[in-house]
């Protein structure tokens, strides 16, 4: 399994113990993320042989392996400056019917809405904590973009569903 975007490998870590037939390669370019993350790591009993953090940027990144049966990603598709890097990652180390399994949030339809769903979910949070994620709620793609980015990837076989008031999963095989 590939994960893009791992952070402090949290749905890396969850999916590890949950699959233990497979083996991980998480990639994030923060050197603190993956800090924490192979904190996270020695904390779990039996995953060091099985989990493999990278420390590196997509595209140009030095995946281990050439190609997986599974690419997952959490909320990072909303960080990167030019979404295609994601979708052109997933094409190329996807063979036939690798599975894909992406989240992240969506752009809401207005500020108003964006501020309050920050209301919502982070009222007793720090302000930097409020500010980051009104500006990752702004800074996320909607449906119908994603659909487009999808489609000019190739990858349009995949589905997206939203599955909360401010997410949503793009899913399915490679065909």
């Amino acid at each position: 399994m590939l994960d893009l975007g791992c952070g402090p490998a949290d749905v890396t870590l969850r999916f590890a113990e949950a699959n233990p037939g497979y083996t991980f390669h998480a990639v994030d370019g923060s050197a603190a993320m993956l800090h924490y993350a192979r904190q996270a790591l020695r904390s779990r009993r039996g995953l060091s042989e099985r989990v493999r953090f990278v420390q590196a940027c997509i595209p140009g990144a030095p995946f281990p392996r050439r190609h997986y049966d599974v690419i997952l990603s959490n909320n990072f598709l909303h960080h990167l400056h030019d979404p295609i890097v994601l979708w052109n990652c997933v094409r190329s180390y996807a063979k036939r019917r690798t599975l894909v399994f992406v989240t992240d949030l969506f752009r809401p339809t207005s500020r108003a809405k964006a501020q309050a769903l920050v209301r919502k979910y982070s009222a007793a949070e720090a302000p930097v904590l409020k500010r980051d994620f009104y500006n990752s709620l702004l800074a996320a793609f909607t449906r119908s973009e994603i659909e487009k980015q999808l489609a000019d990837a190739g990858l349009d076989q995949l589905s997206i569903q939203v599955i909360s008031d401010r997410h949503l999963v793009i899913f399915g095989a490679r065909h």
